[in-house]
């Protein structure tokens, strides 16, 4: 193995779909939003160098692959914390707002839809999961839903 494959990442197992297994290079992981986690990876396969002069020899190159997590079995020895990680917060399809109140009125929290167009309006804002939104909407004192977005609509089948 080459220099550069000691510092792209750390190795681990992966289980290809028609079974056969090769070790890889993890160079990051995602979670998509339907809540699976993958792995990016580099397979080194077989390749050819060519020189200048025409001569070709066997060689190795890294090649880009996505890997299943239940496909990825990680290798005794090896470091994954540094691993970059995308979508971790996926699954948190509602943003809670914390909404200063007006008079007398305290300050609540607003359960916005993610992809609401108001749900920058608060002064403390966070990702919340559905049973989280379930949850605080259940407080009815301190929390409300958001009237252009209405997720309580979607959260009724959360319950």
């Amino acid at each position: 193995m080459s220099e550069w494959s000691d510092r792209a990442g750390p190795w681990a197992r992966a289980r290809m779909p028609d079974g056969q297994e090769l070790d890889v290079i993890v160079t990051g992981r995602s979670r998509t939003p339907d809540g699976h986690w993958w792995y990016e990876c580099e397979a080194i396969l077989p390749s050819r160098y060519q020189h200048p002069d025409g001569r070709v020899e066997p060689g190795s190159a890294p090649t880009a692959i996505v890997v299943a997590a239940e496909s990825i079995t990680p290798l005794p020895g090896e470091r994954y914390e540094a691993l970059p990680t995308a979508g971790a917060v996926a699954g948190r399809q509602w943003v809670a707002v914390r909404v200063r109140g007006v008079g007398q009125e305290g300050p609540w929290w607003c359960v916005h839809r993610r992809d609401c167009w108001q749900a920058r309006d608060g002064w403390l804002t966070r990702r919340i999961t559905a049973r989280e939104a379930v949850a605080l909407l259940a407080d009815g004192e301190d929390a409300r839903v958001c009237d252009v977005c209405r997720p309580d609509r979607a959260l009724r089948t959360a319950r």
